[in-house]
């Protein structure tokens, strides 16, 4: 049956893995020159910019965390 051909083959390890040394397709396209030049913009990451929703919560968390900080802290 193919349950008992699959317990074979995982005893016979045929299916060995992934490859030990995994490669980027940047890494392989580009020279290191080009990475390193290659500017980041926090604001503007993939297309993607940070909207009020984003800054609310980025506000809120760091409220939370200094409640929790100086609950710790003084009881």
């Amino acid at each position: 049956s193919d349950y008992q051909q699959l317990g074979y083959n995982l005893r016979s390890n045929i299916f060995q893995g992934g490859p030990l040394k995994t490669r980027s397709l940047i890494k392989d396209s580009y020279t290191p020159d080009i990475i390193q030049k290659a500017s980041r913009d926090p604001n503007n990451w993939h297309g993607r910019t940070i909207n009020e929703l984003g800054r609310w919560y980025e506000k809120y968390f760091l409220d939370l965390n200094t409640a929790k900080a100086m609950g710790e802290k003084y009881g």
